[in-house]
């Protein structure tokens, strides 16, 4: 097997293939002593290590939620981000012409997209065929004239640029709509920089900050109005989209709040983020939606994502968008033709970085030619279909059957297809199962508008694929990453290591205490899934333990024992039908004689409602939410007990000591992540909102338990069971010993459970929990509010309350009344106290609709 770090075998299979192109100052001796620092320190650091190091690489993307959402798997999963530690180089020398050429494309684009929305004279002078604009779906007439704040278009440019076999550089796409992949180029550098250091040691590696630098800068000057705070939102579909991994990264590395279009509103012709102090204001919009989905009002009318009259905000000059709504008709691949007269007439300059070689099917000479080569083109359709559908298609991947299909439909509709030249990549090293193999890559490079030029990020995505003559690189089809590397001709120490947000301190200040209300509903519901899965997993494991100790089906004390613990557990985890068949005695009495086959539904069907599995992936949905506000290592359990819970619903079941082991897991994990949170999240809202869900859903499981534990008056023998039971599946059985030193007797555990002012489990400790943070809410202009006056009767209610009288019963009805009518109040009270924060600080507004349907575009 021939050595993988043999340079004179890597320099024949990489870099003699590599020439130079003619407008540049490149030397391939460059290229060769750059691979040789690279294969250098590959081989000091020998193949076990570079494995190790890789499996690091993968934990620590995993472990970070980096994920790639794919629309079409079937399983509806994400796939986790692969990276490959071979880096891809780039010169100095390269890099400059690379430089200038994506500079100049980025400022023909927004010439482009100025005239195409404005005077429209490169249509008018014949410069590109009208068809190209006006029946491409993202051209949007409702955006034709409208000024925009700075007259900036063209905010965020991505290009993918691909190197053929010659070293020549092609752009094979653009990307003007709402670009993705920085914050992945981002995340794939600080994990290289983490677990192979080495690499960096001898060469002059651009960093990535000055990048980032630029575009928050950018974000703050377009804003309509001059101010040293403007309020800059990242607008995303949602958890669901392919990217969203992205969208919440950015927003917390660039202290952005990630908002979803029913986080806005629109309201006297400026657009508001809905937060729990009332209505912001908001300045900027860094969208990562597609335009069509933005403004259901004006554009497409089954739009669940967008803000509806957003686009009329836009043209009142009160809202800047990057990139601004109609940019995408850019990204028509069949405009490539045209680019190079666009530049001499918009620029009076040639491109600098060729377009690949383009024939748009709308002109019949062209089309006959895609037609008759299609085999050696690739097929692009001028825009997406759908989400998660490919806009490439490689001519020679298709069957006879589909190929004759693709004809007919180029035939019938040739204005929406092009087909491309088909380049020879050239080749670049990666690490495949412990040996350098040959890959073919494309290169996503990144600009930001920058005063009146750009700011290209010095580095990028490179994307990989080891199909043979493979010309279609994705995440979608499984592409691999690199980190790509420029690198400086000398060393760049006066470049911050870290990225560090230019803002006023009165900018932060401003900003902090307004959470938006999807977040804050989220970030309550985050709490209440918590306590939940604690609650409920304590009380199915002390059921569990009862059962397998407890299993003399003939002994009618145990029976009856076991009905009520099996009942009280169907109605505190409201896992109907559960145990509860009323309908069917017989059903109910074998299910009581045998509960384990339910529950196992119980613990790991997450399709059976109060599941366990159910509550965790609601927990999970509410968690990706608000994934932006977690820790690193917050989310790094939040991983681990995923793959954890993964693996057990498949290896546990049926199995009552595994079982239990399983419940014990998800609890110690749940501890963990509630740990991670109260030592990160700030205490004046986000925690207070969290918290706030904890102890209400706290109250309600212990109204609950103690309503169906005790709601009839049993025997001694069975009140010293349950009152055990209670305290056990309550992890208060020691603080009870500990506290009272006496045996287990009724009143002493409603004392505890109930009255107990230092006890944290205790109602009148968690009432109180519940005051504190309501009288901490924004008010509102209210000096006393409806949940203040509510909370304060609750609370009222358990200061007139007393042990021995609750724990009196009534000879009649053989019930706790007192106790009975006690918890009833109380539940009803904090249910309408739930419902009010939920109206007043989760819901400011209802949704806007259209109140037509317009099929214009």
């Amino acid at each position: 097997m021939p050595d993988p770090f043999s340079f004179s075998e890597f320099r024949s299979q990489y870099i003699s293939p590599y020439t130079v192109p003619q407008n540049s100052t490149n030397n391939p001796q460059d290229i060769q002593e750059l691979w040789k620092l690279v294969i250098s320190t590959f081989k000091d650091l020998g193949s076990s290590d570079i494995e190790h190091r890789i499996r690091n690489i993968h934990r620590l993307l995993k472990e970070n939620g980096v994920a790639y959402n794919i629309y079409t798997d079937p399983s509806g999963g994400s796939r986790a981000w692969e990276l490959d530690p071979i880096p891809q180089l780039i010169t100095a020398a390269e890099w400059e012409v690379m430089n200038k050429g994506l500079t100049q494309r980025a400022n023909l684009f927004n010439l482009m997209l100025q005239d195409i929305y404005g005077p429209q004279r490169l249509i008018k002078e014949g410069v590109i065929p009208q068809e190209l604009i006006y029946m491409h779906p993202g051209f949007l007439r409702s955006c034709v004239n409208i000024n925009l704040p700075h007259q900036q278009h063209l905010i965020v440019y991505a290009a993918d640029i691909g190197r053929g076999s010659d070293g020549q550089n092609w752009i094979i796409s653009d990307r003007t709509q709402a670009p993705s992949g920085y914050g992945y180029a981002l995340e794939n550098r600080l994990a290289m920089s983490s677990v192979l250091p080495e690499l960096f040691n001898n060469l002059n590696v651009s960093k990535l900050t000055s990048y980032f630098d630029a575009f928050q800068l950018s974000l703050q000057m377009i804003a309509p109005y001059a101010s040293h705070s403007p309020r800059v939102v990242i607008l995303t579909p949602g958890p669901e989209n392919e990217t969203y991994f992205e969208h919440s990264y950015l927003a917390a590395y660039l202290g952005l709040t990630l908002v979803e279009g029913n986080d806005l509103m629109v309201k006297d012709n400026f657009l508001w983020l809905k937060t729990i102090e009332g209505l912001e204001k908001v300045d900027v919009i860094l969208r990562r939606m597609d335009d069509a989905y933005c403004d259901p009002l004006e554009l497409k009318s089954d739009s669940l994502l967008g803000v509806p009259g957003l686009l009329q905000v836009v043209r009142k000059g009160n809202v800047a968008i990057a990139n601004p709504l109609g940019s995408s008709v850019i990204e028509n691949a069949a405009l490539m033709p045209f680019l190079h007269l666009a530049a001499r007439r918009l620029l009076d300059e040639e491109l600098i970085i060729p377009s690949i070689a383009t024939w748009w099917c709308g002109q019949p000479t062209e089309m006959k030619y895609v037609i008759e080569n299609l085999q050696h083109l690739v097929i692009r359709r001028i825009n997406r279909r759908k989400a998660g559908t490919r806009s490439a298609i490689d001519g020679a991947s298709l069957s006879q059957a589909k190929r004759s299909e693709l004809i007919d439909e180029i035939s019938a509709y040739p204005h929406l297809f092009a087909g491309q030249e088909k380049i020879g990549f050239s080749s670049t090293p990666s690490w495949v199962d412990g040996e350098i193999h040959p890959s073919h890559a494309l290169i996503r490079s990144f600009l930001v508008r920058n005063q009146d030029s750009y700011h290209v990020m010095p580095g990028g995505l490179t994307r990989t694929s080891f199909i043979k003559d493979s010309f279609i690189i994705s995440n979608q089809t499984g592409g691999i990453s690199k980190d790509t590397w420029v690198i400086s001709p000398e060393k760049n120490d006066k470049q911050p290591s870290t990225f560090q947000i230019i803002n006023k301190p009165t900018a932060s200040v401003s900003q902090k205490d307004s959470l938006p209300s999807h977040t804050a509903e989220n970030l309550f519901w985050v709490g209440r899934y918590t306590e939940r899965l604690i609650n409920n997993a304590r009380l199915l494991r002390t059921t569990m333990e009862y059962m397998s100790q407890h299993n003399q089906s003939d002994n009618p004390f145990y029976f009856n024992t076991k009905i009520k613990l099996l009942h009280t557990l169907t109605h505190c985890t409201f896992s109907y039908p559960g145990f509860v068949i009323t309908d069917d005695p017989k059903k109910e009495e074998e299910l009581i004689l045998n509960p384990w086959p339910e529950l196992t539904l119980h613990v790991y069907d997450e399709h059976k409602s109060g599941s366990l599995s159910q509550n965790l992936a609601l927990f999970k949905k509410s968690v990706y939410h608000v994934r932006n506000f977690l820790s690193p290592d917050t989310w790094h359990i939040i991983r681990q007990l995923d793959e954890i819970w993964s693996d057990v619903e498949h290896t546990s079941q049926n199995n009552r000591i595994l079982m239990i082991s399983d419940i014990d897991k998800l609890n110690a994990s749940m501890f963990s992540i509630l740990g991670m949170n109260r030592e990160n999240a700030r205490r004046e809202q986000e925690w207070a909102i969290l918290d706030l869900g904890r102890k209400f859903e706290q109250v309600f499981f212990i109204i609950r338990f103690l309503q169906n534990i005790f709601a009839k008056k049993t025997d001694d023998r069975t009140e010293y069971e349950l009152i055990q039971f209670v305290l056990t599946a309550t992890q208060s059985i020691v603080t009870y010993r500990y506290t009272y030193r006496n045996h287990l007797q009724f009143p002493l555990l409603l004392d505890l459970m109930v009255l107990d002012m230092n006890y944290p489990k205790s109602l009148a400790y968690l009432i109180e929990k519940i005051k504190m943070h309501i009288e901490a809410m924004p008010k509102a202009g209210s000096a006393n509010s409806d949940p203040e006056r509510l909370i304060q009767e609750a609370s009222t209610l358990i200061q007139w309350s007393d042990s021995n009288s609750l724990a009196k019963f009534d000879a009649y009805k053989y019930e706790h009344l007192n106790l009975k009518n006690l918890l009833n109040q109380l539940n009803q009270i904090l249910l309408e106290i739930h419902l009010i924060i939920s109206k007043k600080y989760f819901k400011h507004t209802l949704s806007q609709q259209q109140l037509f349907v317009s099929n214009m575009v």
